[in-house]
């Protein structure tokens, strides 16, 4: 197989003036009488090249279509009119995989690309975000593992353990009636004594007709579980893991994030500590806003867009209504009305980013708690054994990664932020 160079190391001046190799796709392809131009994409960059009607590789350029993939060799010039500032003279052109009239062309629409996503996942601003995306996989990891978390994984298909079990996809199991799994949470809490600090990205799973922009019926949910650990000591860990990964992306991602048209400097100014207020207090600073909600009403994506014009950074609101909350997260001994918990808001996509919660210590108020929501009391036993034999307190969070790709890349719809989205109406390709 010949050597060839990343397209993004020859687009500098240490290789202005020599003959160097690419290899990659055909992006764009511009005839003339006299010349060709042709744009080459691979994973690292593009670059222009330029095919003169006496060169030997005249004949194949002539032949090569969109998407073909190929070598390049050429002599590499500096031109400010090329898409990244170099062009390489072309004197080899070898067609490695001649491709069949490249289907997207002038359908541009939303419904199209989504059909041939398989296809169209070959663009630049998605293949941008693609790497933007490994990026905060990796500083998840790097983050948690530096805080001496274990990775722990759990099952995909329950028996009927959820947080909202109106929204579970049923599965077949041998004849049994099984469900996707929403969280790994419950089965968190169980390894909590083995293990103490944990973390999953894991895709989770919500039969919820959603048709938003910041809706999955699958999704990749980061979660950890923490021994020891209350309120105020899982928000601290929370905050840091999203500081880190916008630095992480700020610093290591800045030109996908000029592609997607994102501002590095936007990321990098995330800091920890992010703001706190209470959801008694949220509701204040709506009313002054305009927005009257009634105390022990969830905010709607209305409200948290609202309260998100007063900051620039994620915001942490804490101390939701028990009511509305899930059966698992306990009642703060200060003011029983509220929960211990929090969700994490964030900036500009003004949405809600995460969620999390102490744990309630009480087989009792759990049992209550699931009765009040209507789930089978009997299919959490394994869950109460977690409290009788050697409880502890424990806190921790769920985070949409999938929206936090979204956030950072900037994207309008959570769709481009997964390289082939499940949502209501689509489950291909």
């Amino acid at each position: 197989m010949k050597s060839a160079r990343p397209i993004c190391e020859v687009l500098s001046s240490k290789y202005e003036g020599k003959t160097v190799t690419v290899r990659g796709w055909v992006y764009r392809k511009r005839s003339m009488k006299e010349k060709i131009f042709l744009v080459i994409r691979d994973s690292t960059d593009i670059v222009q090249v330029v095919i003169n009607s006496d060169s030997k590789a005249w004949q194949a350029a002539q032949k090569i279509t969109i998407e073909s993939s190929c070598y390049v060799t050429g002599k590499a010039r500096k031109d400010a009119r090329a898409p990244t500032g170099y062009e390489l003279d072309v004197t080899g052109l070898e067609i490695v995989g001649l491709a069949e009239v490249f289907p997207i062309s002038r359908d541009v629409s939303t419904e199209f690309l989504m059909d041939v996503r398989h296809l169209a996942i070959r663009g630049r601003k998605m293949q941008a975000t693609l790497k933007v995306r490994s990026k905060v996989f990796e500083a998840i990891h790097e983050f948690c593992r530096a805080q001496k978390f274990h990775e722990t994984h759990s099952p995909f298909l329950v028996p009927g353990v959820a947080e909202e079990g109106l929204t579970m996809f049923k599965v077949d199991y041998y004849g049994t009636k099984a469900f996707l799994a929403q969280t790994w949470q419950l089965y968190a809490e169980a390894v909590l004594p083995a293990l103490e600090k944990i973390y999953t990205i894991a895709p989770s799973f919500r039969a919820e007709k959603s048709r938003t922009t910041r809706h999955l019926t699958e999704y990749w949910h980061t979660e950890v579980e923490a021994a020891w650990y209350d309120l105020d000591k899982i928000i601290k860990f929370a905050e840091g893991l999203i500081a880190h990964v916008c630095q992480k992306v700020g610093k290591d991602c800045q030109h996908e994030l000029k592609v997607l048209g994102r501002d590095p400097k936007v990321l990098l100014a995330i800091k920890a500590p992010f703001p706190r207020i209470t959801y008694t207090q949220a509701l204040k600073l709506l009313e002054k806003d305009g927005m009257k909600v009634r105390w022990g009403k969830d905010l709607r994506t209305l409200e948290e867009r609202q309260l998100m014009n007063h900051y620039k950074k994620p915001l942490f609101v804490t101390h939701y209504p028990k009511e509305a909350m899930a059966f698992y997260k306990p009642r703060d001994p200060k003011d029983p009305k509220t929960a211990s918990c929090f969700d994490m808001l964030c900036p500009e996509l003004g949405v809600e980013l995460m969620g999390g919660s102490e744990r309630d210590p009480s087989i009792e108020e759990l049992k209550k708690s699931l009765k009040s929501k209507g789930e089978k009391v009997k299919d959490y036993e394994f869950y109460f054994d977690t409290r009788r034999y050697g409880a502890m307190p424990h806190a921790g969070f769920g985070l949409g990664t999938d929206r936090l790709v979204q956030w950072l890349c900037k994207l309008e719809h959570i769709r481009d932020a997964i390289p082939f989205p499940r949502t209501p109406s689509r489950i291909r390709p």
